[in-house]
């Protein structure tokens, strides 16, 4: 019998209409066109979660039936994809609560430092009003806590994608990319891609020979991090 192979989209765009939705959007159109695949979507801003605090980590917001949601399509989901804008050099602070009730369910229960995810695929789309320089020059660097806590939770990073200039004009917000067609041309090519990496996953728990080496290698570097911090901290 074949596994259903699934990929979850996370969508954190709050506006409606939304370029981080429309991209996601066409990033499954590309994800049909592999057969065997599915696909579930969800829209942050549609969720209500209550905000983090280590009560979660006891089971104390672990009853919420969006959370409930969630967790259980994070946790089935052979491949997981965020589409996100980027807000004054960050991440909107509905995903970055996500992210932080993740650890809940990402983290072993003994140490809530190993993760759990065992190299599954992860990849992220950003939007962001700046032009390109900015984003090599510095927003890559301001967002690197969404892609650290995702390998920090087992993940392997297979895609990443900046948008710039997701604005109609200065000091203006609207939807810009349903008007771009080499993006979107370029999200379903990026989501055939990822689905195909994701089926691969699903079938033989492993990704390509170099996406598995970098995963280890980020494994390694936690693993030397935890075990040099951990008695650095109980000095103090």
């Amino acid at each position: 019998m074949s596994v259903p192979v699934k990929i979850a989209i996370i969508v954190a765009g709050t506006n409606d209409p939304s370029n981080s939705n429309t991209l996601a959007d066409a990033f499954i159109e590309g994800c049909k066109t592999v057969s065997g695949v599915s696909f579930e979507k969800i829209r942050l801003r549609e969720m209500s979660l209550q905000h983090f605090s280590v009560d979660c980590y006891n089971g104390a917001c672990a009853k919420e039936p969006d959370f409930l949601r969630i967790k259980s399509l994070l946790q089935d989901a052979h491949g997981i994809v965020f589409a996100t804008p980027i807000w004054n050099f960050s991440v909107p602070a509905h995903l970055k609560n996500l992210i932080d009730r993740m650890g809940t369910f990402t983290l072993d229960t003994e140490t809530h430092s190993r993760g759990q995810f065992k190299g599954k695929p992860f990849g992220i789309i950003f939007t962001g009003g700046a032009p390109m320089i900015a984003w090599k020059a510095l927003m890559y660097l301001t967002t690197l806590h969404v892609t650290e806590a995702m390998k920090y939770y087992g993940s392997t990073i297979i895609m990443r994608h900046f948008e710039p200039k997701c604005t109609p004009g200065k000091g203006m917000f609207g939807l810009v990319v349903d008007k771009r067609s080499d993006s979107l041309k370029l999200m379903k090519k990026y989501g055939k891609q990822f689905a195909h990496c994701t089926h691969t996953y699903a079938k033989t728990g492993k990704l390509k020979t170099n996406q598995q080496l970098w995963h280890k290698w980020f494994e390694f570097l936690y693993r030397v991090g935890n075990r040099l911090m951990y008695p650095i901290s109980e000095r103090q």
